[in-house]
């Protein structure tokens, strides 16, 4: 099975979903500004490499403790959020094509199932923000892929990041998504 994959954050959607869902509810329940503010020393240990990337990130989705139906909001956020899709992404999707993203699945599915597009995200639990494994992201992208795909190969891949090289590396062809502009991926 020859696959097209597609990172989701600022590669075929403008801009970073999960920020975007925060400041949405922000708005709404401005309570959760306060659970955010206890991440930020995790979010400073992380970048000195003292705090896994996984675990500073539950820390930053404990704000869903504070948004009551978490599924609605999420519902209600894809209303207006749709429209940050961008548009080179649709003149060429197909079926097949394969989605991996660090965002929380539960954030990306009703927008996937919509699209009739299969996807991979990290497992984050709606009502308290902690993780089911690892933050799907870098090299656990791969890992993810292989485990539920086994058999798929990898013709086009497109990302925004150079943490996605693990999966560049897997493609045929690769592709630096910079706005609406796609250029080789850097390989070497």
């Amino acid at each position: 099975m020859l696959i097209n994959v597609y990172d989701f954050d600022n590669t075929i959607y403008r801009g970073d979903s999960s920020f975007d869902f925060f400041r949405h509810c922000a708005v709404k329940y401005p309570r959760v500004l306060l659970s955010v503010a206890g991440a930020l020393p995790w979010l400073i240990a992380m970048v000195f490499g003292l705090a896994e990337k996984t675990r500073v990130k539950e820390r930053f989705y404990r704000y869903l403790r504070l948004v009551p139906e978490v599924e609605e909001e999420v519902a209600r956020f894809w209303l207006t959020h749709d429209q940050n899709l961008k548009n080179w992404y649709f003149t060429q999707k197909r079926a097949d094509d394969l989605i991996i993203s660090a965002s929380p699945a539960f954030l990306l599915e009703p927008l996937m199932r919509r699209l009739e597009l299969s996807f991979l995200a990290s497992r984050v639990d709606p009502a308290t923000g902690l993780y089911d494994g690892l933050n799907c992201h870098g090299g656990e992208k791969v890992r993810r892929m292989r485990e539920a795909y086994p058999e798929a190969q990898v013709a086009q891949f497109y990302s925004d990041s150079l943490h996605d090289t693990p999966l560049a590396r897997m493609a045929r062809e690769a592709f630096l998504v910079k706005g609406d502009a796609l250029s080789p991926f850097p390989l070497e």
